[in-house]
């Protein structure tokens, strides 16, 4: 948990000890307390509580990057109601800083002008020793801090501007009719009230891995009867200690379960896992519905679902979006294809397991989708990278210039912790490099297959090939810097 470019006046979510991260506000510490030794920290202000406290950098993270991933996560009264106190404190900045911005249009332009001039070159002196605003106060941050904070989503606070509220709701609109013309449809997977009323059927998982645990978890959590299968079987037993049953083989999960769901890592494991010994196939009678979660290529994909098909079973390709945080938070996004009704059968684990799920027609299209998602992801991965050693070759600072990243259009939850991952040297696995590198090699193979050339991607797919040269195939996607500052 860390976030870049922190300063005080900046909303955060802070986490102390064993408590949930909580809502709060850097600001400047009282003169006579001082700072503790060791890691870099800020002295942080709890919504919603009297508490204040200095939390470590590396356990606070922004408030508007992660403010849906922790209301999922987090629930509780006492909670919401730290959510509901730093909503409103943010409106009533956006409005004393509207109000401000009408008083000042009574003042002529030259001294607008002057003004401006002499604020931008206060607060660029200030930044550039390294201080913050002068006139920091612990109750309320600076006008420039106010443009910050409107940059991210506000909730309740509506815009006066209708001309902007015409133009959403047109924005609306048209997704909506190109939706309906497609066939495409997207759910909202997010519990309400953080609640989820779980079918009654029977569920069965196989494959334990980075993604499967936090998508078990929160079955279980959300009240699904959860039967679990895994190759190697001691994975099984934290979640035998939470209610789950022990399925001997994938078979015997198919045939005690209405709905079985997978996430295996390759197309060969997922084929392997369907047509091996004791598989999903020998238990599939009439009825019996089975969905892949496994990124796979769509030739794989048809395979299992015309084998799944010919023995009177339904078939839905579900693979998912996301790493093994948004997994264990229930933040996935869900491309499915396939049998429409199953679909909607899998609705209370979908919203379970993730924040939205999609219908995408026929068996092939989400498998197509994922690995187009997933190889935007991986080029993009192989640049920041390509980037940051440039960086340091150049004898710039890879702080400052996450920093500048995190100030733009990239800034994101991504970006930040990809980037904190080379910055610190760990690359503990959220995202296996293996397994983007298939998804790039399965994306720049499709394109292959229909007359389509992938150059950017197949750029990308070398350099994680040589970063798996560098046996950093186990660990986290962000590892290709090692290849790149070869």
């Amino acid at each position: 948990m860390a976030a870049a470019g922190l300063r005080v006046g900046d909303l955060v979510w802070g986490k102390l000890g064993r408590y949930p991260p909580w809502p709060g506000k850097i600001v400047n510490p009282p003169k006579d307390l001082k700072k503790p030794r060791g890691k870099k920290c800020f002295f942080v202000k709890f919504f919603g509580t009297e508490d204040h406290a200095w939390i470590k950098v590396d356990q606070l993270k922004s408030y508007h990057v992660h403010k849906e991933e922790m209301i999922k996560s987090t629930k509780g009264k006492r909670f919401q109601q730290a959510v509901d106190a730093v909503e409103e404190f943010i409106k009533s900045k956006v409005s004393a800083f509207t109000s401000s911005e009408d008083k000042n249009r009574h003042i002529s332009s030259d001294g607008k002008r002057q003004n401006s001039s002499s604020a931008e070159i206060s607060e660029h002196s200030a930044r550039k020793r390294g201080r913050p605003p002068k006139e920091e106060k612990d109750s309320f941050p600076e006008p420039s801090t106010v443009k910050r904070l409107v940059t991210g989503p506000v909730v309740g606070y509506k815009w006066k501007s209708e001309s902007c509220s015409a133009i959403i709701q047109q924005l609306k609109s048209t997704a909506e009719e190109e939706a309906e013309s497609t066939s495409i449809q997207a759910a909202d997977s997010t519990a309400t009230n953080g609640s989820v009323t779980p079918t009654d059927k029977r569920i069965g998982f196989l494959g334990l891995g980075l993604m499967g645990t936090g998508i078990v978890a929160n079955l279980l959590k959300m009240g699904h009867t959860v039967t679990v299968w895994n190759r190697t079987g001691e994975k099984c037993d934290p979640f035998l200690q939470e209610g789950a049953r022990l399925g001997r083989t994938p078979a015997e999960v198919v045939s005690t379960c209405d709905i079985t769901l997978s996430c295996i890592s390759d197309p060969k494991a997922a084929k392997d896992l369907v047509l091996g010994p004791s598989g999903v196939l020998q238990g599939i009678r009439p009825g019996k519905c089975y969905v892949d979660m496994s990124t796979v290529d769509p030739e794989t994909s048809t395979e299992i679902s015309q084998v799944i098909t010919s023995r009177g079973g339904r078939f839905l390709e579900a693979p998912v979006s996301g790493n093994r945080q948004l997994s264990e938070n229930g933040m996935l996004v869900i491309l499915a294809a396939g049998d429409k009704a199953l679909f909607d059968d899998c609705s209370s684990c979908f919203q379970a397991m993730g924040k939205k799920s999609f219908y995408l027609g026929e068996v092939g299209n989400a498998s197509k989708m994922m690995l187009i998602a997933n190889m935007i992801l991986g080029s993009f991965m192989a640049s920041v990278a390509e980037g940051f050693t440039l960086a340091k070759r150049a004898s710039q600072s890879q702080e400052v210039l996450l920093y500048i990243l995190s100030q733009g259009p990239l800034a994101s939850a991504f970006l930040d912790q990809k980037c904190q991952n080379i910055l610190q040297g760990s690359f503990k696995p959220d995202f296996l490099l293996k397994h983007i590198q298939k998804d790039l090699r399965l994306a720049i193979a499709m394109g292959d297959s229909i007359n389509h050339s992938t150059p950017m991607a197949a750029a990308a797919n070398e350099v994680f090939k040589k970063a798996k040269a560098l046996d950093q195939s186990e660990n986290d996607m962000s590892a290709v810097y090692l290849a790149c500052n070869q």
